[in-house]
């Protein structure tokens, strides 16, 4: 397989699902958004995988490339039906592009948190062989409030009651982090955005307590990511 993936800053990688897809012989082009790469108009690709950033939906008078990439996720995956699969704010924009909407959370999740699979996540192919609950890294100020027409949610949080997302049989999307690796918390903390919402929500010492948490979950975090990119695999696969 081909993957374009879209990016939205330099340090907010696809980790180690980029690993897994490099490791078993597929390519990829990274196209970065926010520093004005454009998507390339020869689109040969087999995958659609668009990650989180700092910004937010909304940001399109500040970010006019926004309204374009909502656009181009939509005529690829309702017009095209490209196998989609979106991490955090790619999770947002595979909602609002669309027609469901996103918010401001009234509660952030920022840490090593429980999310719950719905019955639709317990047995649907997405999260087949991980658990009903399981802890995944969060960090996050917005949040999927209405699903698109047609959706469906496979996971939920106390705080965030779509946490996870399948739309037609294609398209998958998480408000979470399962893609993390050993430095990915010392590389977002260098992001304004994500530094002052982590400060807020563990305080003062909130960088070391995230990092200790993060080395503490690296082994599960990339037992879960392989498992999702494998069943990601299985279920774009399927006609």
């Amino acid at each position: 397989m081909h993957i374009l993936i879209l990016q939205h800053a330099r340090v907010e990688t696809a980790g180690s699902l980029g690993h897994f897809l490099k490791e078993d012989g597929h390519t990829s082009q990274i196209v970065h958004l926010d520093e004005g790469e454009q998507i390339p108009k020869d689109k040969n690709m087999d995958g659609l995988w668009v990650l989180g950033g700092p910004m937010d939906v909304w940001d399109e008078g500040q970010l006019p490339w926004l309204k374009d990439e909502k656009l181009f996720i939509r005529s690829q995956v309702y017009d095209k039906g490209v196998p989609f699969l979106g991490i955090c704010l790619g999770h947002q924009l595979l909602a609002e592009s669309l027609g469901g909407r996103v918010a401001k959370s009234l509660n952030p999740e920022v840490g090593f948190l429980d999310v719950s699979l719905t019955e639709s996540g317990q047995t649907g192919v997405f999260f087949d062989g991980l658990p009903d609950i399981f802890k995944t890294l969060q960090w996050h100020g917005a949040e999927v409030v209405e699903l698109p027409p047609g959706a469906k949610s496979l996971a939920w949080s106390e705080n965030c009651h779509i946490q996870a997302m399948q739309w037609n049989t294609r398209a998958f999307s998480v408000q979470f982090h399962v893609e993390i690796e050993e430095d990915t918390v010392k590389k977002w903390a260098n992001i304004p955005e994500y530094r002052a919402s982590l400060d807020k929500a563990m305080g003062e010492n909130g960088f070391e307590k995230m990092q200790e948490a993060c080395f503490a979950n690296i082994p599960s975090m990339k037992q879960k990511a392989e498992r999702l990119y494998i069943n990601w695999m299985q279920a774009t696969a399927q006609t």
